[in-house]
């Protein structure tokens, strides 16, 4: 019986690759230092699949920054602004489209389908030149032949790279992304060719849009593609990968009769309807590979219940044909819960990370072949017994108010225009009122001091002073640049979702569960395990410490139940939604003491609001119903006065605006500066927006620093679509992982822009 892993982290156990990047982008190791780091944590991963016994091992799925960036990179389809001209592509290249450099910007990058990881969106256009330009696939392959591992080679399959593309600057909008299949197959069949002459036999095409509702055209290009790769696959094994979803009717019809396909992988973990289709019909002689292990969750697999699966499955598909998957890579799920000795041995026996997903592919794989490991078997359904009768689960009083919540609409009493007025009286806030987004540069020292008080080296004593010292400097300088709405900066929080769940009941904490979020960008889950409440206030006393520093508004900083959900490994012994209305609950809590502790303005964060859309369109309604009533229920308690503001990130959101409205926020924060155009024709195509609104004037993510006029440009394009008497102007985000350096040119320059437009609308009056 066979085993196959879809993918697997690229970080390393305890953030290898992270700490090689961030040292060669700062200048402080070599190229070839990387590349050696790179190729351990390769040689490393290989070593671990094939000593467990995995069959179908894949290659080509490490990178040193996106999958999708790589694939660009291999055709070639560098945006001309890079100065790209011929050749293999080099890292300077491939980071500078990835990153910006000095004098241009980075490509857009958004969410991969509705996961955490941000991959780096193509820009292509009709005159776009592809050309073999990074041998990257076909070297790893045979690097992990040199250490005595066949692999199966992964890529983007053709057509998912083209549908998760966009148009580039100057192309219309209206610009058919599948019309340059007939261009990038060429290349294709040259990466394939070289893959069959150094010895391939399996190659893997992960095709993921294939679980999107596609319109008939596209899916017609499925059949286009492989049907002019047949000739060149022939000789080769060819598995097509879909993940995160279940595969629609149209769209399964459409894979298994692909030509040249000798296999099907399918995520049976959230795609449960799948398995229906594959009971009512699968190709015969053909593979499927079963993605029965979560590769975007932390728990321990359910052994009994897999192997039911696979043994119902091997009825249908055959013995010899059915083999054991991880539902999707595990780059999305942590990487070793043997670096875990602080966690609680209790929860421990719950989990699996990437290294154990490993061993529970391969032991239902050897159970099905008739050599069951009886002793694992039994460990694992002991672990499952206990968590499911664990008192640390389940808390009452929470259970039931989460219930109470039920029938009730949940709004606040005034509509938003009043309460702006009322706000405005309290405020006093000029036009174009300017404000971050919330954190502050996270500097080495104080770094170094949270870190030292949590191994109680450092006195709370010492600690609180050190962090009144650091939020005293984050307010004076904000003053010094007359920002109108100011924040602490956050200084004493690790992560905006670890912060809270550490403070909140029903969660734990790992030590090195990191995963990647995008290039060296790595974020740490917390585990919700149980009932969500609140014990004490979280925030209230660093708030009102900074408020008591200054008499401009100081904003009290929240994370939002969606976020904290979506950030989060969640429970999968209830609904997401009932944890989340518990989570909603904790937060409520927090925002009715932050007011009554004198703060007038409260953000609550809802970066993830979109990136948790399921991705099948039936169930959006659903969806975006709980995700909003959560959000309402966290400030439906509040009086008029009080300012509650959101903050989103890369988000798509002109498919859910007017949920977005329905949040009632009275303001809303938006990361924008990637992709400008998208955000704004929302409001250009009429969509009538009344509350306050600050799309972001600058990317945070890059280390370059727009001029004032550059900033006045943008928000004169706001004003062009948006009144001026509800813009905001603000940066894209927080602005944690930037140095003092860029900040303070940045916002300067920012307040700059906001005055220069201010006297240009007093003077035009």
């Amino acid at each position: 019986m066979a085993s196959h892993i879809v993918g697997y982290p690229r970080m390393g156990p305890k953030r290898e690759l992270k700490f090689a990047l961030e040292s060669f982008w700062d200048g402080k190791s070599t190229a070839e230092d990387l590349q050696k780091v790179s190729a351990d944590l390769r040689a490393n991963i290989w070593k671990q699949m094939s000593e467990a016994g995995t069959k179908y091992i894949p290659s080509n799925t490490f990178a040193h920054y996106d999958q999708v960036l790589d694939t660009t990179a291999m055709l070639g389809a560098v945006p001309p602004r890079y100065g790209y001209t011929s050749g293999e592509i080099g890292l300077d290249v491939y980071f500078s489209m990835a990153r910006g450099n000095a004098s241009v910007p980075a490509m857009e990058m958004t969410k991969w389908f509705d996961t955490n990881y941000h991959y780096i969106v193509p820009e292509l256009g009709p005159d776009v030149k592809f050309s073999y330009a990074s041998h990257k696939a076909v070297n790893e392959y045979k690097e992990a032949k040199a250490l005595g591992v066949d692999t199966v080679p992964v890529l983007v399959g053709p057509v998912s790279y083209l549908l998760l593309s966009k148009a580039a600057k100057g192309v219309e909008k209206s610009f058919d992304l599948l019309s340059l299949l007939p261009k990038i197959l060429p290349v294709y069949k040259e990466v394939i060719t070289e893959l069959k002459a150094a010895g391939a036999t399996w190659i893997q095409l992960d095709e993921p849009v294939l679980v999107m509702d596609l319109e008939g055209h596209k899916l017609q290009a499925f059949t286009v593609a492989y049907a002019e790769l047949e000739s060149t696959l022939s000789g080769l094994n060819v598995l097509v990968e879909t993940y995160f979803a279940d595969i629609p009717a149209e769209a399964y019809k459409t894979l298994t009769s692909l030509k040249g396909v000798t296999a099907f992988g399918f995520d049976l973990v959230r795609g449960t309807k799948t398995l229906d289709l594959v009971k009512a019909g699968f190709p015969e002689g053909k593979y499927l590979f079963a993605g029965v292990v979560d590769g975007r969750n932390i728990w321990a697999n359910d052994f009994a219940a897999s192997l039911s699966t696979l043994e119902a499955l091997e009825g249908v598909v055959g013995k010899d044909k059915l083999v054991v998957s991880t539902s999707c890579s595990l780059l999305h799920t942590a990487v070793d819960l043997v670096n875990e000795t602080k966690l609680d041995d209790e929860i421990k026996s719950w989990l699996a990370f990437a290294a154990q997903k490993i061993v529970e592919v391969n032991a239902l794989a050897k159970a099905l072949a008739g050599q069951k490991d009886e002793a694992l078997f039994s460990a694992n359904a002991a672990a499952l017994a206990s968590r499911r009768s664990s008192p640390r689960v389940t808390n009452e009083g929470v259970q039931k108010a989460a219930a109470a919540l039920k029938g009730s609409d949940h709004r606040r009493a005034t509509n938003v225009s009043a309460r702006l007025d009322a706000q405005q009286k309290k405020l006093n806030l000029p036009i174009l009122p300017t404000t971050t987004i919330g954190s502050f540069p996270q500097t080495v020292e104080l770094r170094r001091v949270r870190r030292e008080y949590k191994a109680k080296k450092v006195s709370e004593e010492d600690y609180v002073k050190a962090m009144k010292e650091e939020i005293k400097k984050v307010v004076d300088l904000q003053e010094e640049l007359d920002i109108d709405v100011l924040v602490h900066g956050e200084p004493e929080r690790n992560d905006m979702v670890e912060y809270f769940g550490e403070q909140l009941s029903g969660f734990a904490f790992t030590a090195n569960g990191w995963v990647q979020s995008y290039g060296s960008r790595c974020v740490k889950p917390p585990v919700i395990y149980g009932d969500v409440s609140r014990p004490k206030a979280m925030t209230v006393f660093w708030s009102a410490m900074a408020q008591s520093m200054t008499s401009r508004p100081m904003k009290g900083m929240l994370t939002g139940p969606v976020t904290i959900l979506n950030w989060s490994f969640v429970r999968n012994d209830q609904p997401r939604h009932e944890t989340c209305y518990q989570i909603a609950l904790a937060i409520k809590d927090e925002v009715e003491d932050l007011e009554k502790g004198g703060i007038n303005v409260i953000q609550i964060d809802e970066a993830a609001l979109r990136e948790g859309l399921p991705l099948r369109k039936s169930e959006h309604a659903f969806y975006l119903d709980w995700a909003v009533h959560s959000f309402r229920i966290t400030n439906c308690g509040v009086q008029d006065t009080t300012q509650i503001h959101t903050h989103m990130c890369y988000s798509h959101f002109n498919d859910i605006i007017h949920s977005i409205i329905d949040m009632d926020a009275d303001v809303i924060t938006i990361e924008n500066s990637r992709s400008d155009e998208k955000l704004l024709s929302v409001f250009r195509e009429g969509v009538k927006y009344g509350a306050g609104i600050g799309p972001g004037v600058y990317d945070i993510h890059s280390p370059r620093i727009p001029s004032s006029e550059e900033i006045a440009d943008r928000v004169n394009k706001m004003l062009a679509v948006l009144e001026q008497n509800i813009l905001w102007v603000n940066p894209d985000c927080g602005l944690k992982t930037r140095k003092y350096t860029e900040v303070k040119p940045a916002l300067k320059n920012m307040v700059d822009a906001a005055k220069l437009i201010r006297s240009q609308l007093a003077s035009a009056k």
